[in-house]
């Protein structure tokens, strides 16, 4: 029989760095979110972590590597699973998506980890919030992480509104995203507004409303023009 060939264990030392990188990554989100881009330092996320800030420095080049290695680790993993979701949903509908189906594919998969992922995922929903209302770099981060499950959803919409005009679907999709910022960005300002009957933290009554409400604008704009 052929000698079976194991995979190479990981190394402590590549298990402490790895430790160390999630640490620093975690302190950075958190600050980050906190006091956006300009408002933090390397040494403020070293002395977070514990460390001196020169290890940054061997890990970083400087605090604009940090913030983009931050921003791209949790958006991956949003950006996946909105596409898987998705493109199942596209193979369920056969063919015949609805306008609150294809919203809930890409909202209710993303307000998923907040709901369920602890405070690191709601710091990044912060940071996510800061970095698309930022136009001098924000666009630009945006456009690189979420472009194609964005346009994935804007194919599916145009397949559930063949008569609507492409301006309004692209408009649609700019005050759906708009709503799920300023809720990412849990401001408190609703909190105050209703007198505590709602809660910026409570992503879990947003999921049950963004989608459903979202779809019915969609539907009216592109039912009064046609």
């Amino acid at each position: 029989m052929p000698e079976t060939v194991k995979a190479p264990r990981r190394t402590k030392k590549a298990e402490q760095r790895a430790e160390t990188m999630e640490q620093i990554l975690d302190a950075a989100e958190y600050l980050f979110s906190k006091h956006g881009l300009y408002g933090v330092t390397l040494k403020d996320v070293a002395k977070r972590v514990g460390v001196h800030h020169t290890l940054l420095n061997y890990y970083f080049a400087d605090k604009n590597r940090l913030f983009d290695a931050v921003f791209a680790r949790r958006a991956v993993v949003t950006s996946e699973r909105r596409i898987k979701a998705l493109d199942e949903y596209a193979a369920e509908c056969a063919g015949k998506p609805t306008v609150e189906g294809a919203l809930r594919a890409f909202l209710d998969t993303d307000l998923d980890l907040y709901i369920e992922g602890g405070e690191g995922w709601k710091n990044y929903a912060a940071l996510g919030a800061q970095v698309a209302n930022t136009p001098e770099w924000g666009a630009e981060l945006m456009d690189e992480h979420f472009d194609p499950v964005v346009l994935r959803l804007i194919a599916l919409l145009k397949q559930a509104l063949p008569d609507c005009a492409e301006e309004d679907i692209f408009w649609g999709y700019h005050f759906v995203t708009g709503a799920l910022m300023l809720t990412l960005a849990r401001t408190g300002r609703i909190d105050k507004l209703s007198g505590g009957r709602c809660k910026s933290e409570d992503f879990v009554a947003v999921k049950e409303r963004m989608a459903s409400f979202m779809a019915a604008g969609f539907l009216e704009i592109c039912h009064k023009k046609r």
